[in-house]
């Protein structure tokens, strides 16, 4: 047995505990171990935090009370939303965050970023930072700026990337799941 859900939800603050709220009860019910389940909703939370924030017009107005067809992917101007969807088997569980804003720069801009924030720090602080697949390096006495770095500690396989043909970002990261004795979807 395996459990699929997805959620359109708006960029608001308030949407991120909802989805957070919404995997761990769905994990609490499939039997999922609850080390793995908090380590999945901290992601997510970071994921979610991340769409609320960024996710919006890509550099344009776009209409707000545009909504997404449940079916199709969301369009460039449903930028006062994202989606959110969680794939649970008795393996693994997936976890997808989609929104219709102006993406990831690119992957050469980040890392010449990355790269000149190094040269400007002494060696030991840069001994402190995770190197994400697409981030620079936030300053040690920065307030935000750490979600992406901690997905990639949480989960087991991460991508950050944009979402071809539609715009906006999309990260996906998965893990490997341990069950409760007596679980409903643990693995035979």
């Amino acid at each position: 047995m395996s459990i699929w859900w997805s959620l359109h939800l708006r960029r608001e603050a308030a949407s991120v505990p909802l989805a957070r709220r919404f995997l761990l009860g769905t994990m609490e019910s499939a039997g999922v171990d609850p080390d793995i389940s908090f380590d999945l909703s901290l992601a997510l939370s970071e994921a979610c935090a991340n769409a609320v924030e960024h996710g919006g017009a890509q550099g344009g107005t776009g209409d707000a009370t545009e909504t997404w067809d449940a079916w199709e992917e969301p369009a460039g101007a449903a930028s006062g939303q994202y989606r959110v969807t969680a794939y649970l088997d008795g393996e693994k569980c997936r976890i997808e965050v989609a929104d219709s804003g102006p993406g990831f720069p690119a992957r050469r801009a980040l890392r010449t970023a990355a790269q000149q924030h190094e040269t400007e720090q002494p060696y030991e602080s840069k001994q402190q930072h995770c190197t994400p697949q697409y981030a620079e390096h936030p300053p040690l006495t920065a307030e935000d700026g750490r979600g992406l770095c901690l997905i990639e500690e949480l989960a087991d396989h991460v991508h950050f990337g944009n979402r071809p043909g539609h715009g906006g970002a999309l990260v996906s990261f998965d893990k490997v799941l341990k069950w409760r004795e007596g679980a409903l979807l643990m693995v035979s």
